[in-house]
Protein backbone atom coordinates (compact mmCIF):
# COMPACT_ATOMS: atom_id res chain seq x y z
CA UNK A 1 0.00 0.00 0.00
CA UNK A 2 1.30 3.43 -0.93
CA UNK A 3 0.61 6.18 1.61
CA UNK A 4 0.55 9.79 0.56
CA UNK A 5 2.40 10.94 3.68
CA UNK A 6 4.28 9.13 6.40
CA UNK A 7 4.54 11.13 9.64
CA UNK A 8 7.24 10.20 12.15
CA UNK A 9 6.31 11.26 15.69
CA UNK A 10 2.89 11.80 17.27
CA UNK A 11 3.49 14.71 19.62
CA UNK A 12 1.84 18.12 19.12
CA UNK A 13 3.50 18.64 15.71
CA UNK A 14 2.71 15.16 14.39
CA UNK A 15 -0.88 15.16 15.63
CA UNK A 16 -1.50 18.61 14.16
CA UNK A 17 0.02 17.59 10.83
CA UNK A 18 -2.02 14.38 10.72
CA UNK A 19 -5.22 16.31 11.36
CA UNK A 20 -4.40 18.83 8.63
CA UNK A 21 -3.52 16.16 6.06
CA UNK A 22 -6.46 14.00 7.07
CA UNK A 23 -8.83 16.87 6.44
CA UNK A 24 -7.07 17.41 3.10
CA UNK A 25 -8.07 13.81 2.20
CA UNK A 26 -4.55 12.43 2.04
CA UNK A 27 -3.81 8.88 3.08
CA UNK A 28 -1.59 9.22 6.15
CA UNK A 29 0.36 6.82 8.33
CA UNK A 30 1.30 8.34 11.70
CA UNK A 31 3.85 6.34 13.68
CA UNK A 32 5.20 6.93 17.15
CA UNK A 33 7.18 4.85 19.61
CA UNK A 34 8.35 7.51 22.07
CA UNK A 35 9.93 8.22 24.41
CA UNK A 36 7.88 11.34 25.09
CA UNK A 37 10.05 14.41 25.47
CA UNK A 38 7.62 16.05 27.91
CA UNK A 39 6.83 12.83 29.79
CA UNK A 40 8.28 14.25 33.02
CA UNK A 41 6.12 17.38 32.85
CA UNK A 42 3.03 17.43 35.04
CA UNK A 43 0.94 19.64 32.76
CA UNK A 44 0.91 21.31 29.35
CA UNK A 45 0.38 25.07 29.60
CA UNK A 46 -0.15 27.90 27.17
CA UNK A 47 -2.08 25.77 24.66
CA UNK A 48 -5.41 27.45 24.05
CA UNK A 49 -8.38 25.18 25.02
CA UNK A 50 -5.92 22.69 26.59
CA UNK A 51 -4.21 24.78 29.27
CA UNK A 52 -3.34 22.58 32.24
CA UNK A 53 -3.98 19.23 30.54
CA UNK A 54 -1.53 16.41 31.28
CA UNK A 55 0.80 15.35 28.46
CA UNK A 56 -0.86 11.92 28.38
CA UNK A 57 -4.36 13.41 28.07
CA UNK A 58 -3.16 15.82 25.39
CA UNK A 59 -2.01 12.92 23.23
CA UNK A 60 -5.10 10.87 24.00
CA UNK A 61 -7.43 13.69 22.94
CA UNK A 62 -5.33 14.36 19.84
CA UNK A 63 -5.57 10.75 18.73
CA UNK A 64 -9.25 10.59 19.57
CA UNK A 65 -9.91 13.55 17.30
CA UNK A 66 -8.19 11.76 14.41
CA UNK A 67 -10.61 8.84 14.57
CA UNK A 68 -13.30 10.31 12.24
CA UNK A 69 -10.67 10.56 9.49
CA UNK A 70 -10.51 7.02 8.21
CA UNK A 71 -7.72 7.95 5.80
CA UNK A 72 -5.41 8.53 8.81
CA UNK A 73 -3.84 5.44 10.38
CA UNK A 74 -2.00 5.60 13.73
CA UNK A 75 0.50 2.98 14.87
CA UNK A 76 2.63 2.72 18.01
CA UNK A 77 5.70 1.36 16.32
CA UNK A 78 9.34 2.37 15.98
CA UNK A 79 10.69 3.74 12.72
CA UNK A 80 14.06 2.14 12.05
CA UNK A 81 15.06 3.51 8.66
CA UNK A 82 13.87 5.84 5.90
CA UNK A 83 15.23 5.44 2.38
CA UNK A 84 14.25 6.12 -1.20
CA UNK A 85 13.37 9.36 -2.92
CA UNK A 86 10.51 11.81 -3.38
CA UNK A 87 7.43 9.93 -4.55
CA UNK A 88 8.83 6.54 -3.53
CA UNK A 89 10.09 6.43 0.05
CA UNK A 90 10.63 3.14 1.84
CA UNK A 91 9.99 3.26 5.59
CA UNK A 92 11.21 0.32 7.63
CA UNK A 93 9.23 -0.22 10.82
CA UNK A 94 9.87 -2.71 13.60
CA UNK A 95 7.89 -5.50 11.98
CA UNK A 96 7.31 -4.46 8.36
CA UNK A 97 8.07 -1.98 5.60
CA UNK A 98 5.79 0.68 4.14
CA UNK A 99 5.87 3.03 1.16
CA UNK A 100 5.01 6.72 1.02
CA UNK A 101 5.13 9.58 -1.44
CA UNK A 102 6.31 12.05 1.19
CA UNK A 103 7.77 11.93 4.71
CA UNK A 104 7.14 14.49 7.47
CA UNK A 105 9.49 14.38 10.45
CA UNK A 106 7.93 15.46 13.77
CA UNK A 107 10.29 13.62 16.08
CA UNK A 108 11.14 16.41 18.49
CA UNK A 109 14.60 16.49 20.08
CA UNK A 110 16.45 14.57 22.77
CA UNK A 111 17.53 16.63 25.78
CA UNK A 112 21.00 15.66 26.94
CA UNK A 113 20.62 16.25 30.67
CA UNK A 114 23.81 17.13 32.57
CA UNK A 115 25.40 14.60 34.91
CA UNK A 116 24.68 16.87 37.86
CA UNK A 117 23.59 15.08 40.99
CA UNK A 118 19.85 15.61 41.45
CA UNK A 119 19.19 17.19 38.06
CA UNK A 120 17.43 14.28 36.34
CA UNK A 121 15.13 13.59 39.31
CA UNK A 122 13.88 17.20 39.29
CA UNK A 123 13.55 17.59 35.50
CA UNK A 124 9.97 18.57 34.67
CA UNK A 125 8.90 19.19 38.27
CA UNK A 126 11.32 21.83 39.59
CA UNK A 127 13.60 22.25 36.57
CA UNK A 128 12.07 23.79 33.45
CA UNK A 129 13.09 25.28 30.12
CA UNK A 130 10.21 27.65 29.35
CA UNK A 131 8.74 30.30 31.69
CA UNK A 132 5.77 30.72 29.34
CA UNK A 133 4.93 27.08 30.05
CA UNK A 134 5.70 26.96 33.78
CA UNK A 135 6.38 30.47 35.07
CA UNK A 136 2.84 31.23 36.19
CA UNK A 137 2.64 28.26 38.56
CA UNK A 138 6.02 29.19 40.10
CA UNK A 139 5.57 32.97 40.15
CA UNK A 140 7.15 34.96 42.98
CA UNK A 141 9.21 32.01 44.15
CA UNK A 142 13.01 31.77 44.29
CA UNK A 143 14.31 31.27 40.75
CA UNK A 144 17.73 30.29 39.43
CA UNK A 145 18.91 30.06 35.84
CA UNK A 146 21.78 27.75 34.87
CA UNK A 147 23.32 29.31 31.76
CA UNK A 148 25.31 26.91 29.58
CA UNK A 149 27.17 29.78 27.87
CA UNK A 150 27.91 33.42 28.65
CA UNK A 151 25.70 34.59 25.76
CA UNK A 152 22.73 32.83 27.37
CA UNK A 153 22.88 34.79 30.62
CA UNK A 154 20.42 37.43 29.40
CA UNK A 155 17.66 34.83 29.62
CA UNK A 156 17.70 35.51 33.36
CA UNK A 157 16.33 38.99 32.59
CA UNK A 158 13.23 37.40 31.07
CA UNK A 159 12.62 35.43 34.25
CA UNK A 160 12.28 38.68 36.18
CA UNK A 161 8.81 38.94 34.69
CA UNK A 162 7.71 36.04 36.90
CA UNK A 163 9.81 36.57 40.01
CA UNK A 164 11.67 39.34 41.78
CA UNK A 165 14.20 36.82 43.14
CA UNK A 166 16.32 35.47 40.28
CA UNK A 167 19.96 34.32 40.45
CA UNK A 168 22.03 33.44 37.37
CA UNK A 169 24.41 30.47 37.74
CA UNK A 170 27.50 29.87 35.57
CA UNK A 171 28.78 26.68 37.30
CA UNK A 172 32.26 28.20 36.90
CA UNK A 173 32.32 27.37 33.19
CA UNK A 174 33.24 30.78 31.73
CA UNK A 175 34.12 34.34 32.54
CA UNK A 176 31.45 37.00 32.69
CA UNK A 177 32.18 40.37 31.14
CA UNK A 178 31.71 43.51 33.17
CA UNK A 179 29.04 44.76 30.74
CA UNK A 180 26.93 41.62 31.16
CA UNK A 181 27.40 41.65 34.94
CA UNK A 182 26.29 45.25 35.21
CA UNK A 183 23.29 44.67 32.96
CA UNK A 184 22.00 41.76 35.03
CA UNK A 185 22.76 43.32 38.40
CA UNK A 186 21.00 46.53 37.38
CA UNK A 187 17.90 44.39 36.83
CA UNK A 188 18.25 42.79 40.25
CA UNK A 189 19.80 39.53 38.98
CA UNK A 190 23.04 38.60 40.81
CA UNK A 191 25.45 36.14 39.19
CA UNK A 192 26.84 33.21 41.17
CA UNK A 193 29.96 31.81 39.48
CA UNK A 194 30.73 28.97 41.88
CA UNK A 195 31.02 25.36 40.75
CA UNK A 196 27.87 23.36 41.50
CA UNK A 197 28.13 19.96 43.20
CA UNK A 198 24.50 18.89 43.52
CA UNK A 199 20.85 19.88 43.62
CA UNK A 200 19.22 18.84 46.87
CA UNK A 201 15.49 18.23 47.08
CA UNK A 202 12.74 17.53 49.55
CA UNK A 203 9.54 15.65 48.70
CA UNK A 204 10.51 15.68 45.03
CA UNK A 205 11.02 19.47 44.86
CA UNK A 206 14.18 21.54 44.60
CA UNK A 207 15.39 22.92 47.93
CA UNK A 208 19.05 23.95 47.57
CA UNK A 209 21.80 24.41 45.00
CA UNK A 210 25.02 23.21 46.60
CA UNK A 211 28.52 24.34 45.59
CA UNK A 212 32.13 23.22 45.96
CA UNK A 213 32.71 26.16 48.27
CA UNK A 214 30.50 28.30 50.45
CA UNK A 215 26.94 28.05 51.65
CA UNK A 216 24.17 26.43 49.59
CA UNK A 217 21.72 28.64 47.75
CA UNK A 218 18.08 28.19 48.67
CA UNK A 219 16.00 27.95 45.45
CA UNK A 220 12.54 26.66 44.54
CA UNK A 221 12.81 26.53 40.76
CA UNK A 222 15.68 26.14 38.31
CA UNK A 223 15.51 27.01 34.62
CA UNK A 224 18.01 25.46 32.23
CA UNK A 225 18.54 24.74 28.55
CA UNK A 226 20.52 21.49 28.24
CA UNK A 227 22.10 20.62 24.88
CA UNK A 228 19.88 18.73 22.45
CA UNK A 229 20.40 16.20 19.68
CA UNK A 230 18.32 14.73 16.90
CA UNK A 231 16.87 11.22 17.18
CA UNK A 232 18.76 8.44 15.43
CA UNK A 233 16.41 8.06 12.45
CA UNK A 234 16.80 11.78 11.65
CA UNK A 235 20.56 11.74 12.12
CA UNK A 236 20.85 8.80 9.74
CA UNK A 237 19.31 10.89 6.95
CA UNK A 238 22.24 13.34 7.10
CA UNK A 239 19.98 16.33 6.59
CA UNK A 240 21.39 19.85 6.64
CA UNK A 241 21.36 21.32 10.15
CA UNK A 242 22.29 24.70 11.57
CA UNK A 243 24.94 25.55 14.15
CA UNK A 244 22.62 24.46 16.97
CA UNK A 245 21.84 21.11 15.36
CA UNK A 246 18.30 22.03 14.28
CA UNK A 247 17.12 20.63 10.95
CA UNK A 248 17.07 23.31 8.29
CA UNK A 249 13.92 23.66 6.19
CA UNK A 250 13.04 25.91 3.29
CA UNK A 251 11.21 28.93 4.67
CA UNK A 252 8.33 28.60 2.20
CA UNK A 253 7.98 24.89 1.44
CA UNK A 254 9.11 23.54 4.86
CA UNK A 255 11.08 20.89 2.95
CA UNK A 256 14.46 19.72 4.26
CA UNK A 257 17.64 19.40 2.23
CA UNK A 258 16.38 16.00 1.02
CA UNK A 259 13.58 16.43 -1.56
CA UNK A 260 10.30 14.95 -0.38
CA UNK A 261 11.20 14.97 3.30
CA UNK A 262 9.66 17.73 5.40
CA UNK A 263 10.16 18.61 9.07
CA UNK A 264 8.17 20.40 11.77
CA UNK A 265 8.12 20.95 15.53
CA UNK A 266 10.95 21.10 18.02
CA UNK A 267 13.53 19.60 15.67
CA UNK A 268 13.38 22.79 13.55
CA UNK A 269 12.41 25.41 16.17
CA UNK A 270 14.64 27.42 18.48
CA UNK A 271 11.61 28.54 20.48
CA UNK A 272 10.07 25.27 21.63
CA UNK A 273 6.65 24.57 23.12
CA UNK A 274 3.53 22.51 22.45
CA UNK A 275 1.60 25.38 20.86
CA UNK A 276 4.51 26.35 18.61
CA UNK A 277 5.13 22.73 17.60
CA UNK A 278 1.46 22.22 16.70
CA UNK A 279 1.47 25.39 14.59
CA UNK A 280 4.67 24.27 12.87
CA UNK A 281 3.12 20.86 12.13
CA UNK A 282 0.01 22.44 10.61
CA UNK A 283 2.08 24.78 8.42
CA UNK A 284 4.39 22.06 7.15
CA UNK A 285 1.44 19.77 6.42
CA UNK A 286 -0.36 22.50 4.49
CA UNK A 287 2.69 23.34 2.39
CA UNK A 288 3.35 19.65 1.75
CA UNK A 289 -0.28 19.08 0.80
CA UNK A 290 -0.25 22.02 -1.64
CA UNK A 291 2.72 20.62 -3.57
CA UNK A 292 1.54 17.01 -3.45
CA UNK A 293 -2.01 17.79 -4.53
CA UNK A 294 -0.78 19.79 -7.52
CA UNK A 295 1.47 16.88 -8.49
CA UNK A 296 -1.28 14.25 -8.17
CA UNK A 297 -3.87 16.40 -9.92
CA UNK A 298 -1.71 16.82 -13.02
CA UNK A 299 -0.71 13.13 -13.09
CA UNK A 300 -4.20 11.70 -12.62
CA UNK A 301 -3.45 10.41 -9.15
CA UNK A 302 -6.47 12.01 -7.45
CA UNK A 303 -9.95 10.41 -7.32
CA UNK A 304 -12.52 12.01 -9.60
CA UNK A 305 -15.18 11.85 -6.87
CA UNK A 306 -16.01 10.20 -3.57
CA UNK A 307 -18.77 7.77 -2.81
CA UNK A 308 -21.14 8.44 0.14
CA UNK A 309 -19.24 5.86 2.19
CA UNK A 310 -15.99 7.70 1.61
CA UNK A 311 -14.44 5.32 -0.93
CA UNK A 312 -12.75 6.89 -3.91
CA UNK A 313 -14.18 6.10 -7.33
CA UNK A 314 -12.99 6.90 -10.77
CA UNK A 315 -9.35 6.56 -9.70
CA UNK A 316 -6.80 5.19 -12.13
CA UNK A 317 -5.11 2.79 -9.71
CA UNK A 318 -2.35 2.04 -12.18
CA UNK A 319 -1.18 5.63 -12.01
CA UNK A 320 -1.36 6.07 -8.24
CA UNK A 321 -0.02 2.77 -6.91
CA UNK A 322 3.45 1.33 -7.65
CA UNK A 323 3.51 -1.41 -10.29
CA UNK A 324 4.56 -3.95 -7.68
CA UNK A 325 1.39 -3.34 -5.65
CA UNK A 326 -0.95 -6.28 -5.37
CA UNK A 327 -3.80 -6.00 -7.94
CA UNK A 328 -7.09 -5.29 -6.24
CA UNK A 329 -5.53 -3.89 -3.10
CA UNK A 330 -6.78 -0.57 -1.76
CA UNK A 331 -5.37 2.38 -3.61
CA UNK A 332 -3.46 5.24 -2.09
CA UNK A 333 -6.23 7.77 -2.41
CA UNK A 334 -7.77 8.93 0.85
CA UNK A 335 -11.18 8.08 2.15
CA UNK A 336 -13.81 10.76 2.67
CA UNK A 337 -13.85 12.55 5.96
CA UNK A 338 -17.64 12.73 6.06
CA UNK A 339 -20.04 10.18 7.42
CA UNK A 340 -23.78 10.15 6.74
CA UNK A 341 -25.67 12.24 9.28
CA UNK A 342 -28.43 10.76 11.42
CA UNK A 343 -31.05 12.69 9.41
CA UNK A 344 -29.73 11.27 6.14
CA UNK A 345 -29.82 7.75 7.59
CA UNK A 346 -33.45 8.23 8.67
CA UNK A 347 -34.29 9.58 5.24
CA UNK A 348 -32.88 6.46 3.60
CA UNK A 349 -34.84 4.19 5.92
CA UNK A 350 -38.08 6.13 5.23
CA UNK A 351 -37.63 5.56 1.54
Amino acid sequence: MLYDVFIVGAGPAGLSAALTLGRARKRVLLCDAGPRRNAAAEHVHGFVTRDGVTPADFRRIGRQQLEPYRNVEVRDVAVEEISGERGAFEVRLTARQEQARRVLLCTGMIDELPELDGFRALWGTSIFQCPYCHGWEAQDRRFAYLAEKAEMLDFALLLRGWSGDVVALTDGRYDVSMAVRQRLESAGVPIDERRITRLSSKNGRLEHVEFVEGDPLRRDVLFAHPPQRQVDVVRALALAVDSEGLVQVDEMSRETSMPGIYAAGDLVLRAQGAMLAAASGMLAAARLNHALTAELATSGGLPSKLSPAGRSVGLDVRRSVPSKAVPGARGSSPSSLRRPSASRERSRRDR
